[in-house]
């Protein structure tokens, strides 16, 4: 009889064991569901891929650069032909009610084309900046660098090609120096009004946003997750018309 209740008492305590272990499991298996961290582009038509699929354009094409490193990033383009520091202004706020890791900012040629004083260009761009920081204070921002094709040396040139790395600075922010780096002013690379860049050269675009970029998506994925609740695998988000 001493023995059977001995039995007893060791099969009920394996019992409980079994059953903290378990419980223990399904909740680490809950909170292993990491809410998938967000990559933000907010661009011009060098962003948006102008008289391309949506999917030829950069942000896309890092979306396939960061599956292919492991890392499970949204990235969501929210990017604009046309567009200049003022309308990115206007069209920003809807976009503050996400939640922003990566913020890469690519903004300001098209106000240079119709000489739009630089020290306007650099406050519109701190402000945007600014707005994003202040919902998202975590948020990693990456700034694009660009340069006045096809112009002569003057002092407006060069003063326009200054204020991202002037921003960048002051916001602790990465730059990528040169977005067009090695396709601007390439006939072989852009479509036929010279400017924008064809498919050709949007994977060196890519590629050119990647080399600062990859270094912080890694910091970033393994920093604590925001709350949510969710995975889903990466994916890239269009949120202008489909064309």
């Amino acid at each position: 009889m001493g023995t059977r209740v001995k039995q007893l008492r060791t099969v009920a305590a394996l019992t409980v064991i079994l059953s903290i272990l378990c419980a223990a499991a399904t909740y680490a298996a809950r909170n292993d569901s990491s809410p998938m961290k967000t990559i933000f582009v907010f661009g011009d038509s060098l962003s948006d891929g102008f008289h391309l699929k949506r999917s030829q354009a950069y942000p896309a094409l890092l979306l396939n650069k960061l599956r292919d490193a492991g890392l499970q990033f949204e990235v969501v383009n929210a990017s604009q032909s046309g567009g200049t520091t003022t309308s990115g202004l206007s069209r920003l706020p809807p976009h503050l009610k996400r939640n922003i890791d990566i913020f890469i900012l690519e903004l300001g040629i098209n106000d240079a084309f119709i000489g739009v004083p630089v020290d306007q260009i650099g406050a519109n761009l701190q402000s945007i900046i600014d707005q994003v920081k202040a919902r998202n204070p975590q948020a990693r921002v990456v700034i694009c660098g660009m340069q006045i094709p096809n112009f002569s040396a003057d002092a407006y040139v060069a003063a326009f090609g200054k204020v991202y790395f002037e921003l960048a600075e002051k916001n602790h922010a990465a730059l990528v120096p040169y977005l067009l780096e090695g396709v601007g002013g390439d006939p072989d690379l852009n479509i036929a009004d010279g400017i924008h860049p064809n498919s050709a050269g949007q994977k060196i675009l890519a590629e050119n946003v990647w080399r600062v970029l990859e270094p912080i998506a890694r910091e970033v994925a393994v920093e604590s997750p925001r709350a949510a609740t969710g995975s889903r695998p990466g994916r890239s988000v269009d949120l202008t018309k489909s064309r």
